[in-house]
């Protein structure tokens, strides 16, 4: 097999598709086009490479999706697309397809994201090689982990979203049974999402006794920050210290004290409030391992299209390195 040198990056959600071209390790221009503009994702695909003028299909193609992928294959939840890397191959003329879960993808950026790609909260220092761990709320909510074994590298991928939300003080506990009138199981994205912020502003109300007006994420976020509506700002605050103990509890389970990173779209536009906020105390509130927590650097990821970075580094790591002929290839 001949060395590939050059990819298709996509990172594809439930209403959105970007895609870039990897060429000589540098990454191209990001486009962001509307999934509901193609039929399906060749579609897509085939109409990017051909704004590019791309006379030949790139070796290999390496996607970041927002889905359960069984088989190197999965259909959007959101979306009539379904992506199965057989028939990219098949019809694009693709030699490699690789299908990643989006976090997957964030996971696989981490070493190779700058001190300018983070917004830190706190001073701290991670732990060499040790699992570093990725959560992102945003449409839902999204965790995995990086570990490093030798010379081998993975990204574990989780479902850990769907876990059951926790409750570390009483008011937390009456938002969350106001929560549970409305849905069968309240899971961490029931409040640690975009929908679910507006979940938590909508709970705390009732659970106030107090009449509130409709509002999205994007209002409750932007009421709460400047000041104009105690009741987001509530919802906002809340928020903060549920994410914080959610992650603490990831920490703990990953032993992540190569740092935890928070993704997603909801943070970024608020990571001053988010440092003020009680995040740290609940990420660092766990009883006997409170020592361990407080030692486990934070930072938020403000790179704007980082999970290319991850698909790049996946690239390389598995694709680029494995397909040169056996006598380039290293031992290290």
């Amino acid at each position: 097999m001949t060395g590939i040198v050059q990819a298709l990056l996509a990172d594809i959600g439930g209403t959105n598709a970007r895609f870039a071209l990897l060429r000589d390790g540098e990454i191209g221009p990001v486009e962001h086009v509307k999934v509901a503009d193609y039929p399906t994702v060749i579609d897509a695909v085939t109409a990017f490479l051909l704004r590019l003028g791309v006379a030949r299909p790139p070796g290999a193609a390496i996607f970041g999706i927002a889905g359960l992928i069984t088989n190197n294959r999965v259909t959007l939840t959101n979306s009539v697309w379904t992506i199965d890397a057989a028939q990219l191959r098949e019809v694009v003329g693709f030699e490699t397809v690789r299908l990643l879960n989006d976090f997957e993808a964030m996971a696989w950026s981490l070493p190779a994201l700058a001190a300018s790609d983070l917004f830190a909260l706190g001073e701290q220092r991670p732990a060499l090689d040790a699992p570093m761990l990725v959560v992102g709320p945003g449409t839902g909510f999204g965790a995995s982990c990086f570990i490093r074994q030798g010379a081998t590298s993975y990204a574990v991928v989780t479902e850990a979203g769907h876990a059951t939300l926790p409750a570390t003080s009483e008011r937390q506990q009456r938002v969350i049974e106001q929560m549970r009138r409305r849905f069968d199981h309240v899971s961490i994205e029931r409040a640690l999402s975009g929908s679910g912020l507006e979940n938590l502003y909508e709970a705390l109300a009732a659970a106030d006794g107090i009449g509130v007006p409709s509002r999205d994420a994007a209002s409750i976020t932007k009421t709460a920050l400047d000041g104009s509506c105690s009741a987001s700002r509530a919802a906002l605050d809340m928020f903060c210290c549920l994410l914080g103990a959610v992650c603490g509890n990831l920490a703990l389970t990953f032993g992540a004290r190569g740092g935890v990173y928070i993704a997603g779209g909801i943070v970024p536009r608020f990571v001053d409030r988010l440092a003020r906020s009680g995040f740290r105390k609940s990420f660092e509130s766990k009883g006997r391992f409170e020592s361990y927590l407080r030692e486990i650097p934070i930072n938020v990821i403000v790179k704007p299209d980082a999970t290319f970075v991850g698909l790049k580094a996946f690239f390389d790591r598995n694709v680029a390195a494995t397909a040169l002929p056996a006598p380039l290839r290293s031992n290290n």
